[in-house]
């Protein structure tokens, strides 16, 4: 399996340190807001990666984190008159919310970073005794110039940026170099702070994933994933700090999903153009986003808008419903065993399992292992017309699930339908099924279209009248 690892730019061969065992960490939302389609991204992307890690063997820590004290955050409460907590607590709830929608599963811990503090605190006192980190007046900064592979990550030249920023903003006469960064940052009045050596105050923002990655990972860990636009300064600070305090390689493998344009347009509040995951969720379902998300290589940048959601809903749409009918046809077609030919016919399924694991051991081609699934599809569909086996009808079932739960989507809803009306249901079909054999098509068309008015889809086939909702 190979990967692309920014650091490199090149794909390499992913070997962890420890034998069958990943260490994960991807970066989180700061929870001021609903998260938003950008954020969704590497929401399922990373998602994705980590349950195809499973789906090889591998044992997955995976920690994602919440950043839960932050200006933003701070702005929001004042703004409504509450506590950074309440509001942290709402969105972190609301984010999970959306997840839970977008079918990503749980990390193994969600750490926050008022839960962290001892840590952090740890962390920046060993910088400023190791000579990394100053302090000036309650503010810690970290000393860019004393860490000789900063930009390693970014390919940024380190004397090109001081310059850079010289040029650019007012030097801050507590800072060494412009490029210096703030570890700590004295408390201001009515904002949250915490004791520390160098007094109340807060965390900066680099530091805060550094040690929630070393307390719940330690101070190697196999891959750090997140969108392309924490690539400088977020983790290009995070290896300055972690490398430093730790004297140890922090991530071996960077994994960076590429930005969602809105109508080839960058997602801005400005624009009129910026999209939370929730109000897309009120127009197309939670599992399109996902499905829409999956349809394009991590790393490329992919265009969000009304016309290419409906084009993956409707994709969804042909995968789902040739699950559907091929449970029908299992669960009502004759108890029968594979045939000769079949038997043969079978090893053309493995070749649709080597080919969605090829495209996904290239670095998590989703989009080609998509494809995969539509060819199965395909496959499944003519099979079921063909009137195959029961036991061959199975096999494909059981690979079509399987790629699908890789990818996690097409999940097929458990059907919410009371005892009740489905006795309605079943009554207003049989008596579509007396008028089709009494040759009154105008009350069969009729029946079929109270049943769509109710919501009910039925299709003819030959084990009989296959209905579903939707």
């Amino acid at each position: 399996m190979k990967v692309y690892n920014t650091l490199t730019r090149q794909k390499e061969e992913f070997v962890p340190m420890e034998e069958g065992k990943v260490k994960m960490y991807v970066c989180g939302p700061t929870v001021y807001d609903f998260i938003h389609i950008g954020n969704a991204r590497p929401y399922v992307v990373f998602d994705t990666v980590r349950r195809y890690l499973e789906y090889k063997g591998y044992d997955v820590t995976y920690v994602q984190n919440f950043t839960d004290v932050d200006d933003k955050i701070i702005n929001r409460a004042n703004k409504e008159n509450t506590t950074m907590q309440a509001i942290s607590d709402k969105y972190i709830e609301e984010a999970f919310h959306d997840a839970d929608g977008l079918n990503v599963r749980r990390a193994t811990v969600h750490p926050r970073v008022t839960q962290e503090m001892d840590g952090i605190i740890e962390m920046v006192q060993t910088l400023i005794d190791k000579g990394f980190a100053y302090e000036d007046k309650g503010t810690v900064y970290y000393n860019t110039k004393m860490f000789p592979e900063y930009g390693k990550l970014s390919r940024k030249n380190l004397d090109e940026l001081i310059a850079g920023a010289s040029e650019r903003v007012t030097i801050d006469d507590a800072k060494k170099n412009s490029t210096d960064f703030v570890l700590w940052k004295p408390k201001k009045e009515g904002e949250p702070s915490w004791p520390s050596p160098w007094g109340d105050g807060r965390p900066g923002w680099h530091i805060e994933c550094s040690v929630m990655a070393k307390h719940h990972l330690g101070e190697t860990i196999d891959i750090h994933a997140g969108g392309e636009d924490l690539i400088f300064p977020h983790h290009e600070n995070e290896i300055a700090q972690s490398e430093a305090a730790n004297g140890k390689t922090f991530a071996r493998y960077w994994l960076h999903n590429g930005f969602i344009t809105v109508d080839n347009e960058k997602m801005s509040k400005s624009l009129g153009n910026f999209f939370t995951v929730r109000d897309i969720a009120a127009q197309f379902p939670y599992e399109v986003i996902r499905f829409f998300i999956l349809n394009g290589h991590y790393r490329s940048p992919i265009n969000f808008s009304r016309d290419l959601m409906q084009a993956c809903q409707n994709g969804l749409e042909r995968i789902k419903n040739a699950r559907k009918e091929l449970a029908f046809y299992i669960e009502n077609c004759a108890e029968t065993k594979m045939t000769a030919e079949e038997t043969a016919q079978a090893v053309e399924l493995e070749k649709y399992k080597e080919q969605f694991e090829a495209a996904m051991d290239d670095d998590f081609n989703t989009a080609d292992a998509v494809s995969v699934i539509y060819e199965l599809v395909r496959f499944s569909n003519i099979a079921v017309k063909a009137g195959v086996s029961k036991e061959y009808a199975g096999k494909i079932q059981d690979m079509l699930d399987h790629l699908c739960g890789v990818l996690g989507v097409a999940e097929l809803d458990e059907e919410t339908i009371s005892d009740e009306e489905t006795k309605k249901i079943e009554e207003l079909i049989a008596q579509r099924t007396e008028a089709k054999k009494a040759k009154d098509f105008a009350k069969a068309d009729a029946i079929r279209d109270e049943l769509a008015a109710m919501g009910i889809t039925i299709k003819d086939t030959r084990q009989g009248v296959q209905w579903f909702r939707g």
